[in-house]
């Protein structure tokens, strides 16, 4: 019998592992990337629900604030693979090529098709772990079990129906999660996932939940990961409630140092998944100091609609 601690899970996160005891059981593999100087973007994940017997998936490419590619596919048929050796689901390709370092997403199909890889600049923090989540937290509890970060150099090539190749060399962002996936038990989340130029980069994710609040929180100074231990955010919406037009957040770390940064948005997208609805959008945000940064600004709703959390 499988003995599903930290330790075997992180370990063994991007092969496969079965826990038939819990039917929403999960395993994910997500990254994005910005490209300033080609102004060009992505997002990426596939999401494994073996006991439910579905996979989900999306592709999501842009060049100056316009869509691209885009592929979303939310309930397909199960498969056993995984991030490790490969998985493909739908003509995306996402394939481990060093063990919790180095990984290729691939998109094939008539009209479009790249190739980028991702590479880590740090070894990966697991944001469960060091947000300090105790077994009553939300996120913990409901929404994974481990989850590791990192933020990557991303280097490939985009290849257009119109002949033109888009070459892409800047950074991203990359997650892998497995534990239970039950988004009704989210009524909200926002987060912040800047890659600043000054080396700092910053998880902050904060969960609006059927049980109260509940946070990732995690911080790499340039030379290690440390713990936030206090988040403000102020996110001011678009007329719909739903896209971010700024945001401000605060956060400070295990010290008591305070990074403080501010972003709009680059681009959007959303799609809706049964009861709950995912908005992503690339950012650019901006240090207190002037110094600037790319990555991830997301929200999620649950339906029937509660609210943005303001």
């Amino acid at each position: 019998m499988t003995e599903y601690t930290t330790e075997y899970l992180s370990e063994n996160i991007e092969r496969y592992i079965p826990n038939p005891d819990i039917y929403k059981w999960n395993q994910s593999y997500y990254f994005n990337f910005y490209d300033r100087e080609q102004k060009t973007g992505g997002f990426f994940r596939i999401g494994i629900l073996e006991n439910v017997g579905e996979i989900n998936c999306f592709a999501i490419f842009f060049k100056d604030g316009k869509p691209l590619f885009t592929r979303i596919n939310m309930n397909l048929p199960y498969t056993a693979e995984r991030l490790d050796p490969g998985i493909t689901v739908a003509g995306i390709t996402m394939r481990a090529t060093k063990s919790q370092q180095t990984a290729i997403v691939k998109i094939e199909t008539d009209d479009f098709n790249a190739e980028l890889e991702w590479d880590l600049i740090h070894p990966m923090g697991d944001s469960i772990a060091l947000s300090k989540c105790g077994e009553g937290d939300a996120i913990a509890k409901e929404l994974t079990y481990v989850h590791p970060e990192g933020f990557c150099r991303v280097v490939g090539d985009i290849h257009l129906r119109t002949g033109e190749t888009i070459h892409i060399n800047d950074k991203g962002f990359r997650d892998l999660s497995v534990g239970p996936r039950n988004w009704t038990g989210l009524i909200h989340y926002r987060l912040a996932w800047p890659i600043f130029d000054n080396g700092i980069s910053c998880v902050a994710v904060h969960g609006i939940t059927t049980h109260g609040d509940s946070y990732q929180k995690i911080l790499h100074d340039g030379e290690r990961w440390l713990t936030l231990e206090k988040v403000e955010e102020t996110i001011t919406y678009e007329d719909d409630d739903i896209g971010f037009k700024h945001v401000h957040w605060k956060v400070w770390d295990e010290n008591g140092k305070l990074y403080e940064f501010t972003g709009v948005p680059l681009f959007r997208w959303q799609f809706p998944y049964d009861s709950f609805m995912f908005v992503e959008q690339m950012m650019e945000y901006t240090m207190a100091d002037g110094t600037k940064g790319y990555g991830m600004g997301e929200g999620g709703f649950s339906f029937p609609w509660q609210g943005n959390g303001n």
